[in-house]
This record gives structure tokens, sequence and C-alpha cells, in this order.
């Protein structure tokens, strides 16, 4: 039988940058038993909001190279002296819920780095890219004391965007490609990218990285700039992983771009936009989880789940009916 959780030793551990703790705390947040979310909220709020640390949302089409820009930028990071925490989201299957969760294992050398964490955690079939916890496991890293949070999404496409609120920046990154690249890109995530690392720019691909990186810089300024960028922002660039060149100009515009939004005051109010996003999120998750969990609304779903797909009814009449039952 295990032990009870001891929520103010557990918050003393972690505060303090035991990675242990860490681990068993993103475990807590990440499971579905009711007593584990009542822990799971009674930890958050003992930590509180106190420490921040750069949050990096990172995307890029398969085969791009994440896993390996990851851990050349961590080291490049951990290198200088920082601590950097990865929250890496594996795909599910849809058919038997489990998933590979290989993204530590292709990062050897940052997992074995001691100011380094790595976390792979299953979508769970969950739309946008990202675990339904991910926000929670970003806090507790920044609880933790790390200075840079990189966030891996499953995929690039439309609706990778949630990642974008729950980061403070978001890069996209791509291979050397045609000009036909471009259009399988989705407007949407290019709109929400502040900046677009071109990766494989060496050997014979690096002429090529360098013309898609054009590509994209050209595509960038057909776009609005947004009121929250300088004038030169969003921009894109090349960089290898493997010989690890444009990694430190990267991360310096990277900071440049933070250090903007921090002075002209963006940088806290897009925090407050994106919690008031997560509360709604929440509630309609917990609207959700209650209905399946009450048997009497879980009847009145299933029957007017079975009338929509018969055509007795409209999904929005349905619907309407299924929340006037929550009372």
């Amino acid at each position: 039988m295990r032990q009870p959780i001891d929520i103010n030793d557990l918050a003393k551990n972690l505060a303090a940058g035991d990675r242990r703790a860490l681990a068993r705390a993103i475990t807590l947040v990440e499971s579905g038993r009711a007593d584990h979310r009542q822990q799971a909220i009674e930890l958050a709020e003992t930590l509180g909001t106190a420490r921040q640390a750069l949050r990096i949302g990172l995307s890029g089409t398969p085969g791009v190279g994440k896993s390996t820009f990851i851990e050349s930028f961590g080291l490049s990071l951990t290198g200088q002296g920082m601590r950097v925490a990865v929250l890496a989201v594996d795909p599910s299957s849809a058919r038997s819920g489990g998933s590979i969760l290989g993204d530590k294992t292709r990062m050897e050398r940052l997992s074995r780095d001691p100011s380094a964490f790595i976390r792979p955690s299953p979508s769970q079939a969950q739309m946008g890219g990202v675990a339904r916890r991910t926000r929670e496991a970003v806090a507790l890293c920044e609880a933790a004391g790390y200075d840079v949070i990189l966030i891996e999404t499953v995929g690039v496409g439309q609706s990778e965007t949630m990642v974008a609120e729950m980061c403070d920046l978001f890069v996209l990154l791509l291979a050397p490609a045609g000009g036909d690249e471009l259009q399988g890109v989705k407007r949407g995530i290019m709109e929400i990218a502040d900046l677009i690392l071109v990766n494989k720019a060496d050997g014979d691909l690096k002429l090529q990285a360098m013309r898609t990186c054009a590509d994209y810089a050209g595509a960038l300024r057909l776009l609005r700039r947004r009121p929250a960028d300088p004038a030169d922002f969003p921009k894109a660039m090349t960089v290898s992983a493997v010989e690890q060149t444009g990694l430190v100009t990267a991360w310096e515009e990277m900071q440049t771009l933070a250090n903007w939004r921090r002075a002209e005051g963006y940088f806290d109010q897009r925090r407050a936009e994106q919690a008031r996003y997560w509360f709604h999120e929440e509630v309609r998750l917990q609207l959700l989880e209650r209905l399946s969990r009450d048997p009497q609304l879980g009847a009145r779903l299933a029957q007017e789940e079975s009338d929509v797909a018969a055509g007795l009814t409209s999904p929005t009449r349905a619907a309407a009916r299924v929340i006037a039952a929550m009372g």
C-alpha cells in the first residue's frame, strides 16, 4: 500500500529543485483520480506563482529534427548556467490510448545533464498538440526554479495553436524543402509564430535551407504585424542542431523579444489573458466530467446522442437540453 502524499513535504522538496519531487508532482497533476485532483490543487496553492521562467512553445513538421534541436539547444542553455525543463508531448493511440513516450531516449545527453529535466507525457487524444495538464506541469517547473521551459507539441497543424495559450514565445521549426512546402504550413500557426527556425542548415542542405528561410521571411512580411511585436518580428532564421550553429543567435533573438514585451507591458498582459483562457477551458472540461460521473446525466447524454445520430434532433437542440438537465 502506497504512503499518502504529504503535500507540504512535496512542495518543500519541489521548491528546493528536487527533480524526483518534480516528477512526482507532475504525475499527481496528470492523474485523473478525484482525490489526486484535489491534492494537485492544494499543491499549486501551496507553491504559489512567485517564480517565473521563460516558456517557449516548440512545434515542427515530422522529421524536422525537433528532439535533436531541443537537445542541442537545451545543452547550449545549460552550458550558460541555466536550468532547462523540457515537457514533450507524445501522441496517444486513438485505439489503445497508449503512447511510446520516446522523447527522453532521443535526448540522451540532455537527460543526463543535472541542470535539465525532461518529462514526456501522452496527449491522451487531447487536441491542441499538448496534454491536458501540460499547463499545470509548466507551473510546477517554474516553482522548481527552472529558468527556461521548452514545451514540445505533438506536431504541426492548425490545432497546434493551443500551445500558444501556455507559452511566452512560440517557435516553429521547419526543414529545408522546395517552395511547395510553404503551402503545407497552415496560416494559423504562421500567425502565432514568433520565430521560424529552418533546421538542418548544414552540408548539402545548407543552400536549400537558406532559400527556404528566405521564402518564409517573405511570407512573414505579408502577414499583419502584431502590436505585441517590435518592428522586425516575427522573423525567420537558419540553424543546425547537428553542427550547433545558429543556436546562440536564436536564443539572443528570443531574449530580445521577451525583454521587449516585458518592457512594453505585453508580457504580463499576455499571461493574464492566458489565465483567463485556461479558466474557461477548465470550466468546460469539468462540466464534461460532471456529465460522465452523474448516472442520470450520463443516461440523458446517451439518449440525446442516440437521437442526434438517428436524425431525430439537431446537435444544438440536444446539447441545450443536456445543459438544462444539469440544473
